[in-house]
């Protein structure tokens, strides 16, 4: 019984690191790509990553895998969660479309998680939790409704905002499937170097290698690769390992939240009375997707 409330209170711990680094990782990209372009900014943060991962392997042992096959699944999961996901995500915005509509399209991810989950892992939800994954996409969508822009969409953006939306689901559960065994320290350096070989050669041929230095953009990196791509995101793989794919997905209906938070801190922005009546309804639809069976 003691294992279990140590188990339970580290999945919170888990949980509450994944929305704050998570949400936060919005501001920081935001004020990086204030200094270069997405595929730019990718490989610096991915070249960082492995660097400093590099080092850690050094100095601390990881446990490699030991098959071809294994190193085949994480590069594949890598490059679906890092490569797709943030590339199309930040790409999308890169072409016009609003915060606010990317946002939207991806606080799709934990309804598409739970179907497929439904049909492919064959887990069951409950009624309370599938009104959940409703009111949750419903408070994003009240959450960041001021910066929804249909007027600025066009079919490359929204092709790239599709592609995360693949990316991100289909990374996390091609992880939690086939790497559910692996060291995650060696599998981010395996992934971030990945990451590089793909991004490369688009920073260079689509974007030209434009970069205006600055400690913002260094600070920014740092903070995503150490913060987001390192601590949060395999925060959210143990997560995934332990519990039901549609309750931690259903994380990410919160991270919206954290990002407004952060926006009024950093840049003055003041929620409106709209947005903070869709953070409760956010709160209490990823309350009922958590809830336990009695």
């Amino acid at each position: 019984m003691t294992r279990l409330r140590e188990v339970a209170l580290g999945s919170r711990t888990l949980a509450l690191a994944f929305v704050l680094i998570w949400g936060s990782g919005f501001v920081a990209t935001k004020i990086a790509l204030q200094y270069t372009s997405p595929f730019v900014f990718l490989t610096i943060r991915y070249g960082l990553g492995v660097f400093c991962l590099g080092l850690f392997t050094l100095f601390f042992p990881v446990s490699w895998p030991r098959e071809p096959i294994a190193w085949l699944h994480i590069v594949v999961a890598g490059l679906l969660v890092h490569a797709t996901y943030l590339g199309g995500s930040h790409y999308a915005q890169y072409l016009g479309m609003s915060a606010g509509t990317t946002a939207l399209i991806l606080a799709t991810q934990p309804l598409v998680t739970a179907c497929i989950a439904a049909l492919w892992l064959r887990e069951r939800l409950r009624l309370h939790q599938w009104l959940g994954v409703a009111m949750g996409l419903c408070g994003v969508a009240l959450v960041v409704w001021h910066k929804l822009d249909i007027r600025a969409i066009s079919i490359a953006s929204l092709l790239a905002v599709t592609l995360s939306l693949v990316g991100i689901v289909a990374g996390t559960l091609y992880q939690r499937a086939f790497n559910a065994r692996v060291d995650l320290r060696a599998a981010s350096l395996i992934q971030f170097v990945a990451c590089l070989i793909v991004l490369v050669p688009l920073a260079l041929a689509v974007e030209g290698w434009q970069v205006h230095w600055s400690w913002q953009l260094v600070a920014s990196a740092a903070f995503l690769v150490i913060g987001a791509s390192v601590i949060a995101l395999n925060a959210f793989h143990i997560l995934m390992r332990r519990g039901q794919a549609t309750r931690v997905a259903g994380l990410m209906y919160l991270t919206p939240i954290v990002a407004v938070v952060l926006e009024l801190i950093v840049f003055g922005v003041v929620p409106s009375g709209l947005s903070l009546f869709g953070m409760a309804i956010v709160c209490a639809g990823v309350a009922l997707i958590a809830a336990a069976r009695r």
